[in-house]
């Protein structure tokens, strides 16, 4: 038995860790229940609250929020749980809950010291000459700044795009890698850069997300 634990509280530890491995992100509380015969969600809560007092888990106040992080376990938690972004509503912060549309895992090396990453569903074939079509996911670092010629989401009035950015003499370009898209000329006020694409999501099923 793992030192401090009873043994229903190590039985759970090893079930989400169970969990993790085999699904590659925590299972839900619901799910938790479900493998206890445990009839309520407190009757949960109770042994995560015991397991995070002892140090052998975090969780956040988001679904599937829960991170294995007792040295025992250590390669337990190899995924990240990023925000999935819906619509983008002005003079709203961008992981505001009410523009949080799900939370998706993607492998914790990808997002690796990159505080507040999250996703943008892609929208349309703009980009496709690049490998990025529509419905894909992309993972967005936050930076307001970006180099000549990033891959960048930016934000226009309250649509979200992603395009790779030009500076020119004449002025600063969106550029698409599609043919059939013209640049979009960066000169309005609403216009703000939101993050640079450090990677890429692709459901081939279409069901995932």
């Amino acid at each position: 038995m793992a030192k401090g634990l009873t043994r229903r509280q190590e039985a759970i530890l090893r079930f989400v860790n169970d969990y993790i491995q085999r699904e590659g992100y925590p299972p839900s509380i619901r799910e938790i229940g479900a493998g206890f015969d445990i009839g309520s969600l407190r009757g949960v809560t109770v042994h995560l609250d015991a397991l995070e007092k002892k140090g052998y888990i975090t969780r956040a106040n988001t679904p599937r929020s829960i991170k294995i992080t007792h040295p025992a376990y250590g390669n337990a938690s190899n995924v990240a749980m990023l925000p999935l972004i819906g619509t983008i509503a002005a003079g709203i912060p961008i992981l505001a809950d009410e523009q949080i549309e799900d939370l998706i895992p993607v492998p914790a090396e990808m997002v690796r010291n990159m505080e507040g990453a999250f996703l943008l569903r892609v929208r349309g074939d703009s980009m496709s000459g690049e490998g990025i079509m529509p419905r894909d996911l992309v993972v967005i670092k936050p930076q307001i700044t970006a180099s000549n010629g990033e891959l960048v989401a930016v934000m226009l009035g309250d649509e979200a795009t992603v395009k790779r950015i030009r500076y020119e003499p004449k002025g600063t370009f969106l550029m698409p890698s599609n043919p059939a898209y013209s640049p979009i000329e960066i000169k309005r006020e609403d216009a703000q850069i939101i993050g640079r694409v450090v990677g890429l999501i692709r459901d081939y099923a279409g069901m995932a997300f």
